[in-house]
């Protein structure tokens, strides 16, 4: 079958290659028939085993020297800032270049399909997959650039031969020169709107910034496409506000198109009844939280926009997978069982120990939390984050990863989080700069525990470490 991706075969050099954006980027142009290599400062998985996999080749270390001189154009990610050594010779040469959102306007959507874009603050990845399976289960063939890796493809991307392209929409920029949101190169046909809250302090000022983002997005779609906003958050509502394509609304009230009626969970499955404008049917998922259900919900709506019955869509989803890093059980060593998370915004995390309760009910819960982003490491969310982690038994904060970057003034003060925290009956455990977090959390952890590894990073490979730690500890 023809390749609706192919065409003219180019050698795109990826600066940086490593990224949940720009690792399936190269992969997906790769199978498209491109020469793809890149570089990065550090790899890991589960981005890393792609690229081997793959065998594309993916250089560590920045050096000038040895950008390849045959290439056709570079692609910039927005993890290298202008004073990057490759970078600035990059501009030095003049060589053709595009950020990372850019080159997927240049490459793909050019191509001509239906872009569903998945916006929102939480939640992108979870319904990026479930609306790209469901269109497989359809036999849609769709095609789909994820940031993260499903647990039926750990690629994150698909080339299909259907006429939809699945992309999440991240709102963040997309390089040093780029500095808008990533989604405003998508071209979107169908915009799907979750949670919108502040984020990214590091470039968004206020929540009306963000909203300015997003609804710069909602006013690209086209008369014939839709808006899909989520009826649970006044953000998402807020974000459509200058949309001229038809909104659907997705929520729990009786003016939405598609209504949760009812919903339940237990550890096994999370259940919601829900309707299409008249049309009842059953949403159950093998995945707790009531989040979930909300990403389903979305993600059915979507594909009943794109053609999708509606009773065919909830059903696909009675199989669905999952995604990495989504509650994902990692091992269990000595009674103790290591899940290992993406949350690291206030709210994620509020919904991952929400899910953890359901899912392990009657288990202590420890939550192992890496301020790794910008925004995680500000002292502003601190209400926010006590409030998140109240609901657990036992909460490690690990020094924030960007700590040098911040004025101390900015920064989150664990001092002050562990007070609260007491204070709330949670057991803080907060290390040193000089501690290992996974020692200091081992002295603390005991047989039935279930422990949840947190953060937007690797955690320095915190669940592995903590697995043989306690490996170690059983053998003694």
């Amino acid at each position: 079958m023809q390749n609706l991706y192919g065409g003219s075969r180019e050698f795109l050099y990826f600066l940086p290659i490593g990224g949940t954006a720009t690792a399936p980027l190269a992969g997906f142009l790769h199978e498209a028939g491109h020469r793809v290599e890149g570089v990065d400062s550090q790899l890991y998985p589960p981005m890393s085993t792609l690229l081997s996999e793959l065998g594309i080749t993916a250089r560590l270390g920045f050096d000038p020297a040895l950008i390849p001189p045959d290439l056709d154009r570079v692609i910039i990610g927005n993890a290298v800032p202008r004073h990057n050594p490759e970078v600035a010779a990059v501009l030095d040469r003049r060589l053709p270049h595009l950020s990372q959102a850019e080159a997927v306007a240049h490459y793909v959507l050019a191509r001509g399909p239906q872009s569903l874009v998945v916006a929102g603050t939480h939640g992108k990845t979870t319904t990026s997959a479930m609306l790209s399976w469901i269109l497989e289960q359809a036999g849609l063939q769709p095609s789909y650039l994820i940031g993260g890796m499903p647990q039926w493809n750990r690629r994150g991307f698909r080339l299909g031969n259907g006429p939809h392209l699945v992309i999440e929409g991240d709102e963040y920029n997309t390089a040093f020169f780029d500095r808008g949101p990533k989604f405003l190169h998508y071209r979107p046909h169908l915009f799907l709107i979750g949670p919108v809250e502040f984020d990214h302090a590091d470039l968004y000022p206020n929540l009306d910034a963000v909203l300015t983002a997003f609804r710069a997005g909602s006013a690209q779609v086209p008369r014939n496409g839709a808006v899909i906003a989520n009826a649970w958050s006044e953000g998402a509502l807020a974000a459509c506000r200058d949309a001229t394509a038809p909104l659907i609304k997705v929520g729990p009230d009786a003016d939405c198109d598609l209504r949760m009626m009812t919903w339940s969970g237990g550890p096994d499955a999370s259940t919601a009844e829900i309707e299409w404008r008249g049309e009842r049917c059953r949403l159950k998922l093998d995945h707790p939280g009531l989040h979930n259900l909300q990403n389903g919900a979305m993600a059915v709506a979507a594909a009943i926009a794109a053609g999708v019955p509606p009773a065919t869509a909830a059903e696909a989803l009675t199989r669905f997978p999952g995604v990495a890093r989504r509650m994902e059980v990692v091992g269990e060593v000595s009674g103790v069982t290591v899940v290992d998370d993406f949350a690291h915004h206030p709210t994620a995390i509020e919904a991952t120990v929400a899910a953890a309760r359901q899912r392990w009910p009657n288990r202590r819960l420890v939550i192992a939390f890496e301020p790794r982003s910008l925004t995680a490491a500000r002292r502003a969310f601190e209400d926010a984050y006590v409030n998140a982690l109240a609901g657990a038994d036992v909460v490690m904060v690990a020094v924030p990863y960007h700590r040098n970057r911040l004025d101390k003034s900015e920064l989150l003060d664990r001092t002050a989080l562990a007070e609260r925290l007491t204070k709330h009956g949670v057991v803080p455990v907060m290390p040193a700069d000089d501690e290992d977090p996974v020692e200091i959390l081992a002295e603390v952890i005991a047989e039935g525990d279930v422990v949840i590894g947190c953060s937007s990073g690797d955690f320095g490979g915190f669940h592995n470490k903590l697995i043989a730690v306690l490996t170690r500890g059983g053998e003694g």
